[in-house]
C-alpha cells in the first residue's frame, strides 16, 4: 500500500477502529437512538469546525470560540426567558452581536499587527466573563412555552420520514450534476477523467449512503434539523473555498502572505472576513449547543476550540495555512465526536475523557508536522 493510499484511508480506517471499539464494548452505540444523538453532537462541532478551517486556512487561530459559543447562546436565551422577546428576535439580536464582536477581533488583529493567538486567548477570557455576567452565573432553561420551543428546536426537531427521502434523493441528484458539471469542465480543458464506470459506482455509493442513512434515522424520530444546519454551512464554506476569489484568496494568504500582498490580495480584507464568518458559525453553534444542553449555563461551549482545532487538523488542516478541504474537516469532526459520544456511552470518567481529548489533539498537531515536512 503506497503513502499516499494510506492517507486517504487512514481517516476511514480510523472511524472504523472507533466505531468497530465502542460497539463491541456497548452494542448500543450503533443503535438508531445513539447515532441519532451522535449525529446532533456532530453537527454541533462540525459546524464549529467549519469556521475554524477558515481561520486556519489563513495561518491564523482563534481560541476564543468556544467561550463565543456559551456567550452568544447565552444571550438569546436571556433575551427569550428573562426579558420576554420572540426567540427570532432574541436569536437575531444574538447573530448580530456575534458579527459586531468578530469583526471587531478581526479588525484588531490586521490593524494592530498583533498576533491572533493573543487577541483571540484574550477574547477567550472576555467571552468567558460576559458570558457568566450576562446569565449571573445560573441556569437559564431554553425549552419551556410554544414560543421558547422554536429555540429548543434546533436539536429536537426531526424531519419527516417523506421529508427526509425527498431531500436524500435531493442531494443524490446533486451529487451527480456536480460530477457531470466536473467533468464536462475537466474534458473542456482536454485535462484526464476517471473512467466512466468509476464516477458512476462513485455516484450510486454517495446516493445508497444518503439514503440508508435515512432509512436508518427513520427507525428513530427521523433526520435531525442540526444535520440540515452542518449540510448548509458546509456547502456553503465548500463553495466560498473552492468556487471564488475569496477562497483561493484564503489558501494563498495561508500558503505565502507576502506573496499575497505582492500578486495584489487586499489580506486584511480577507482575513477580516474569515473571521466574520468564523462569528457566523459561533452564532449557530452557540444557539445549537445550548438548545442541546436544554439551558444556557457556565459550562457551555468548554473546550469546544479545542474540538474544532482537533478536527481540522485530523481532517488535514494545516496549522500554518495553505492546505485543508471542507469534507476533510467533516470527517475529523466525525472522529472527534464518535469517540466522545462512545466515552459518554461507556460512562468513561471525565479525567480520562480529558485525557483522550488531550491526546487526540496532540496526535493531530503531531500528525500535521509530520505531513507538513513531506
Amino acid at each position: 500500500m503506497n503513502a499516499k493510499l494510506l492517507k486517504n484511508l487512514a481517516m476511514p480506517i480510523a472511524l472504523v477502529a472507533i466505531a468497530t471499539f465502542f460497539a463491541v464494548k456497548e452494542p448500543a452505540f450503533l443503535g438508531p437512538r445513539n447515532l441519532t444523538q451522535l449525529i446532533v453532537e456532530f453537527s454541533i462541532t462540525g459546524t464549529l469546525a467549519l469556521g475554524m478551517f477558515m481561520i486556519l486556512l489563513t495561518g491564523q487561530i482563534d481560541l476564543s470560540v468556544g467561550s463565543g459559543v456559551g456567550l452568544i447562546g447565552g444571550i438569546a436565551a436571556v433575551l427569550v426567558f428573562q426579558h420576554n422577546w420572540s426567540a427570532p428576535a432574541a436569536m437575531g439580536a444574538a447573530f448580530v452581536a456575534a458579527l459586531l464582536l468578530w469583526t471587531a477581533m478581526g479588525t484588531l488583529i490586521v490593524r494592530q499587527r498583533i498576533p491572533s493567538f493573543i487577541i483571540t486567548l484574550g477574547g477567550l477570557l472576555i467571552f468567558k466573563g460576559l458570558f457568566w455576567l450576562v446569565i449571573q452565573n445560573s441556569t437559564i432553561p431554553v425549552s419551556r412555552g410554544d414560543e421558547e420551543n422554536l429555540y429548543s428546536r434546533l436539536t429536537t426537531y426531526y424531519l419527516p420520514a417523506s421529508i427526509g427521502f425527498a431531500l436524500a434523493a435531493l442531494v443524490a441528484l446533486a451529487l451527480g450534476l456536480l460530477a457531470w458539471r466536473g467533468r464536462a469542465a475537466r474534458t473542456a480543458h482536454q485535462l484526464a477523467n476517471p473512467p466512466a464506470g468509476t464516477a458512476l459506482a462513485k455516484w450510486l455509493v454517495m446516493a445508497a449512503a444518503s439514503l440508508g442513512l435515512v432509512y436508518f434515522f427513520n427507525h428513530f424520530r427521523g433526520v435531525p434539523f442540526s444535520l440540515l444546519v452542518l449540510a448548509g454551512t458546509a456547502g456553503v464554506v465548500y463553495f466560498l473555498t473552492q468556487h471564488t476569489p475569496f477562497g483561493r484568496y484564503l489558501y494563498a494568504i495561508g500558503g505565502n502572505e507576502e506573496a499575497a500582498v505582492l500578486s495584489g490580495i487586499a489580506v486584511n480584507r480577507v482575513l477580516v472576513g474569515a473571521y466574520v464568518l468564523t462569528g457566523v458559525t459561533v452564532a449557530l453553534t452557540g444557539f445549537m449547543t445550548t438548545a442541546y444542553s436544554g439551558a444556557s449555563t457556565t459550562t457551555v461551549g468548554d473546550l469546544m476550540e479545542l474540538d474544532a482545532i482537533a478536527a481540522c487538523v485530523i481532517g488535514g488542516t494545516a496549522l500554518k495555512g495553505g492546505r485543508g478541504t471542507v469534507w476533510g474537516v467533516i470527517f475529523g469532526a466525525l472522529i472527534m465526536t464518535a469517540l466522545l459520544n462512545g466515552m459518554t456511552l461507556l460512562a468513561v470518567a471525565p479525567e480520562i475523557k480529558f485525557i483522550a481529548r488531550g491526546g487526540v489533539l496532540t496526535l493531530a498537531v503531531w500528525m500535521d508536522v509530520k505531513l507538513g515536512r513531506r
